[in-house]
């Protein structure tokens, strides 16, 4: 590999890169409970991974549900939020559009239902109707309103922005290191940030897993969502993602959907909607309506 500016931070199980790494700068980390690795051939490769690394743990304090102090932890305890990040009112608003594209299929308010549904499959058995139903009135996009001066949820809301975070901090880590002049860059922290070339070809060499789609990624993001990628019972049949409109965990036709746009905020809130649609017909309109997105994939249930 040569000297010159090439970065890459993986993680993701749908990434295959064929780039030689033997000469890189290697640190490996978690960004939001994903493993995360950087590799960088540059003169100042343990500077610039030490800002990357930084910036990661700051926004990480924006939207961790496990960090006890993180923006989104207090929000969601108090019901209100004075003076909020930047970057949580501009995840909010990504959050916003991409809602409104699927038709509400994509609902960070709906961490409630998901808590209601964890707690009972935690204790072995399904969740209880009525326990579903108290969860289920608590959704609702429109019931969130937020500004510059304080984000407010309805009384028993909570969000969870685990459905768009991880790109969104991909954008972020791409961004600084834009705005360092690294020109080859591959950003992954559980999404995918392409820019420029990998050492020696043209684009990034990307697949999805288990399909046959092979990319050459450049200038776009690439996100991954699977119906099954995390389980909720012990015998690995409850998927992790929820269609917030019935309150029920997927059910749809897809078992993942890949999608690429100029965002990987987009594409990974975009991915998290359009698996629990229940027509191709309905996720390419959803698609449609977010300028620049596209899907790369649709993996229909065995």
């Amino acid at each position: 590999m040569t000297r010159r500016r090439f970065l890459a931070v993986t993680s993701a199980a749908c990434l295959m890169s064929q780039v030689s790494a033997a000469q890189a700068y290697r640190w490996r980390g978690v960004a939001l409970g994903a493993q995360a690795t950087i590799l960088l051939d540059h003169p100042d490769a343990e500077a610039l991974t030490a800002r990357a690394v930084a910036e990661i743990d700051r926004l990480e304090n924006v939207f961790s549900l496990y960090r006890t102090q993180s923006a989104l932890m207090r929000l969601n305890a108090e019901g209100r939020l004075d003076a909020p990040d930047f970057e949580l009112l501009e995840c909010l608003s990504l959050a916003g559009r991409v809602h409104a594209a699927t038709g509400g299929a994509f609902d960070p308010t709906v961490q409630p239902l998901w808590a209601a549904h964890a707690e009972a499959r935690a204790e072995g058995r399904a969740p209880d109707p009525a326990a579903l139903a108290l969860a289920a009135a608590k959704v609702g996009w429109d019931k969130l309103s937020f500004d510059t001066d304080q984000i407010r949820l309805a009384p028993g809301q909570a969000l969870t922005l685990n459905g768009i975070a991880q790109g969104y901090i991909a954008d972020k880590v791409a961004d600084l290191f834009r705005a360092e002049g690294v020109k080859d860059v591959l950003v992954d922290t559980g999404e995918i940030v392409a820019m420029g070339d990998a050492n020696g070809q043209t684009g990034w060499p990307v697949s999805i897993r288990g399909t046959d789609t092979a990319l050459a990624l450049s200038g776009r993001a690439l996100a991954t969502s699977a119906v099954m990628g995390t389980v909720l019972d012990a015998e690995g049949t409850v998927g992790h993602i929820l269609d917030p409109r019935s309150g029920e965990t997927a059910q749809g036709v897809w078992a993942q959907v890949s999608v690429s746009a100029d965002r990987a905020a987009v594409a990974d809130a975009l991915s998290t909607g359009l698996v629990v649609m229940s027509s191709a017909e309905a996720a390419r309109a959803a698609a449609a309506a977010l300028p620049g997105a596209r899907i790369e994939s649709l993996l229909t249930r065995a």
